[in-house]
C-alpha cells in the first residue's frame, strides 16, 4: 500500500478516536471558579467553595469525570474532597450531567491549615474514564495563596486567672446579748443582769474600744411581743428601751467604756414572730405564716392567730416570750495592717503575714519578680493553699514558661478542685490547639473574672468571630483587636490596638494588617516597620502574607521584607 496515502488514514482515525471521547477536552478555567479568593484560615482550617460549569456538548453520555481540588505548598500538598460526576448513560449514583444542556456544579473542601500554605497553589485534578477507556485531562490552577491573619491569635498571650485574696482591710462583727422580760413589764430583772451570756458581752465592749485596732458602737433594740394592742405595746417597748438604756449607761460609766449608743424600739415584733415561727416545729405553723402574709392590720393578724386554736396556746408558751426582750448588739469593726506594713512585712518577716495578708500583698507590687516571690513563699508558709500555687502557675504562664505553669494548675487541682486552676488549664490546652479540651475545662471555670477573655479566644481560634467581640468586651489586647478585624470593624479595632497596655511586634502589625484593609500605605509601612524592629522573624511573615500583596510593587514595602 501506498505510504503516503497510510498517514492521513492514521491522522483520521487518531481524530475519530479523540472524538469518541465526546468532548472531554481541558475545562476552560474561565468555567470554574474558587471562593474565597485567596483562601483564607478560620478556626483552623482552609474552606473553599469551587463552583464549574460543565458546557454543552461537554460531557460525554459514558463518561465518568472525579475532580479533586489540591493545595500545594513547598514541603507538602493537601487533598480535598473528591466529587464525581457520569455521563446520561451510566449505571451509577454520581451526579448526572446532561450532555445536551451540561450544569453547574458545587464543589467543596476544606484543608486543615498548616503555616507553610501561606504561600501555595491551588489546582483541580481530574480522572476521567469513558467506558473501560481512560482519559487524561491536565491540571487546571485556581488560586494562590492562604490569608491567615486569624491564626495570630494567641492562647499564651491570654490573662490567667488570679485565685485572688480575701483580705479585709476592716472587718466587721456583730455580737448580741439580749435581756429578757415578763409578759407586759418593762422592768428589769436582777437574774437577767447577772447573766454569763450579759457579762461577757460588756467584757467584749471593753476589749474592744480598749483595742487599738478595734472600733466599737452599741445598739439596743427594744421589742414587744405582738399580743396585746398596739399602744399597750408601743408604751412597754419605749419603757424597755428607755431601761434598758439607763442600765447600759451606767455600767459603761462604770467600766470608764466610751463609745457611742444608738437606742430605738419596735412596738409589735412580727419579722421577729415570722423569722421564729417559720424555724420551728409547731403544729399548723404554715396555717400561721399564712396569716401573716394575707393580713397587714396589725389587730386583724393578732385576731386571726388567736382563733387557730390548736396552736395558739404553743405560741403564747414558746414563741412570744422570746420576743420581749431589748437586744444589745456591739458593732466591732477590726482594723487590720496598713498596705505599707503588709509589703514591709512580705519582705522581712513573711510569716507573721496570714494567708489572705500574704495574698494581698502580692498585688501591693508591680515587680514580676517579687509578685512570684512572694506566692512562693506563700506556698511554703501554706502548702495547702490552691491560690497560693495556682498564682505561682499564673506568672510562670506570664513568664511564657507553660510547661512548669501547667504543672502548678494540676497541683493546685489536686489540693482542691477550683475555678480558677481549670480556667488556665484551658488556655494550656488552647495552645497546644485541643480546643475540645478548653471548652469542657472553661466549663468548670464559672465565676472567674478572665474567663469572658479565655472564651473569647476560644471562639476566635473556632472561627466564631461575633461571639469573640461579645465575649472579649472593653478587653485592649492584641486577641480582641483580632476579633474585631474579623469582623471588619477596623475603627474599632484601631481602636483597641492603641489602647493595648503593653503593645509588642503583634500589636504593630495588626496595625499595619488594619492599614492594609484600609488602603493606607503609609501606616502600612510606618506599622510594619515598627513591627520588625522589634521581632525581625515578621520580615519573612509580611512578604508571604497576601494581606500585603498590593504592596508588592511598593519600593519602602520591598526593602523592609528583603
Amino acid at each position: 500500500m501506498n505510504k503516503k496515502f497510510l498517514l492521513p488514514l492514521f491522522v483520521m482515525v487518531a481524530v475519530v478516536t479523540l472524538s469518541s471521547c465526546g468532548g472531554l477536552k481541558p475545562l476552560d478555567t474561565n468555567l470554574v471558579k474558587a471562593e474565597p479568593q485567596p483562601l483564607e484560615a478560620i478556626g483552623g482550617q482552609v474552606p473553599v467553595t469551587i463552583n464549574a460549569t460543565f458546557p454543552a456538548k461537554w460531557f460525554n453520555k459514558k463518561a465518568v469525570v472525579t475532580i479533586t481540588p489540591v493545595l500545594r505548598y513547598e514541603g507538602g500538598e493537601a487533598w480535598g474532597t473528591a466529587y464525581t460526576y457520569q455521563g446520561e448513560k451510566v449505571r451509577g449514583n454520581n451526579q448526572v450531567i446532561p450532555q445536551a444542556q451540561g450544569a453547574n456544579v458545587t464543589m467543596n473542601s476544606t484543608f486543615a491549615y498548616k503555616p507553610e500554605m501561606k504561600k501555595s497553589e491551588l489546582y483541580l485534578t481530574f480522572e476521567a474514564q469513558v467506558g473501560t477507556k481512560s482519559v487524561k485531562l491536565p491540571e487546571m490552577k485556581i488560586g494562590d495563596g492562604v490569608i491567615a491573619t486569624s491564626e495570630l491569635a494567641c492562647a499564651a498571650t491570654a490573662t490567667p486567672a488570679l485565685a485572688a485574696d480575701k483580705f479585709q482591710r476592716i472587718i466587721k462583727e456583730a455580737y448580741d446579748a439580749n435581756i429578757m422580760f415578763l409578759i407586759q413589764q418593762a422592768e428589769l430583772r436582777s437574774a437577767e443582769l447577772r447573766k454569763n451570756e450579759l457579762t461577757d458581752w460588756k467584757q467584749l465592749v471593753k476589749d474592744a474600744d480598749e483595742a487599738p485596732n478595734k472600733n466599737v458602737a452599741v445598739e439596743i433594740s427594744a421589742y414587744a411581743s405582738p399580743d396585746g394592742g398596739v399602744k399597750l405595746n408601743t408604751g412597754l417597748a419605749e419603757r424597755r428601751e428607755k431601761n434598758t438604756s439607763t442600765y447600759l449607761s451606767r455600767e459603761l460609766k462604770k467600766e470608764k467604756v466610751d463609745v457611742p449608743v444608738d437606742a430605738n424600739y419596735t412596738a409589735q415584733d412580727w419579722e421577729g414572730f415570722r423569722e421564729l415561727v417559720s424555724k420551728s416545729n409547731i403544729q399548723d405553723k404554715d396555717l400561721v405564716l399564712r396569716v401573716l402574709s394575707m393580713y397587714n392590720d396589725p389587730e386583724q393578724r393578732e385576731r386571726e392567730i388567736k382563733n387557730i386554736s390548736s396552736v395558739f396556746k404553743v405560741l403564747a408558751d414558746e414563741i412570744l416570750p422570746q420576743l420581749r426582750r431589748s437586744r444589745l448588739t456591739a458593732n466591732i469593726e477590726i482594723i487590720g495592717k496598713s498596705d505599707a506594713e503588709i509589703s514591709a512585712l512580705a519582705k522581712s518577716n513573711p510569716a507573721e503575714l496570714n494567708e489572705e495578708e500574704i495574698l494581698y500583698a502580692a498585688t501591693l507590687t508591680n515587680d514580676p519578680a517579687e509578685k512570684e516571690a512572694i506566692y512562693v513563699k506563700a506556698t511554703e508558709l501554706f502548702p495547702r493553699s490552691y491560690r497560693a500555687v495556682n498564682n505561682v502557675g499564673m506568672m510562670r504562664f506570664r513568664a511564657g514558661d507553660l510547661v512548669r505553669a501547667e504543672e502548678l494548675f494540676n497541683k493546685a487541682n489536686g489540693i482542691q478542685n477550683n475555678a480558677e486552676s481549670n480556667m488556665n488549664l484551658g488556655l494550656i490546652a488552647l495552645t497546644k490547639g485541643d480546643k475540645a479540651k478548653a471548652q469542657q475545662l472553661f466549663g468548670s471555670a464559672a465565676g472567674t473574672n478572665e474567663l469572658s477573655e479565655a472564651l473569647g479566644v476560644l471562639y476566635l481560634q473556632q472561627g466564631e468571630y461575633a461571639k469573640a467581640v461579645n465575649s472579649f468586651g472593653a478587653t485592649k489586647s492584641n486577641n480582641a483587636a483580632l476579633a474585631q478585624i474579623m469582623v471588619k470593624d477596623y475603627s474599632k479595632a484601631t481602636q483597641t490596638l492603641n489602647a493595648v497596655p503593653n503593645a509588642d511586634a503583634t500589636t504593630d502589625y495588626l496595625k499595619a494588617v488594619v492599614a492594609a484593609r484600609t488602603n493606607d500605605s503609609s501606616a502600612v509601612i510606618s506599622n510594619l516597620r515598627a513591627a520588625i524592629a522589634k521581632d525581625s522573624s515578621l520580615k519573612n511573615e509580611a512578604a508571604v502574607d497576601l494581606e500585603f500583596a498590593k504592596y508588592a510593587t511598593n519600593s519602602d514595602f520591598a526593602s523592609l521584607v528583603n
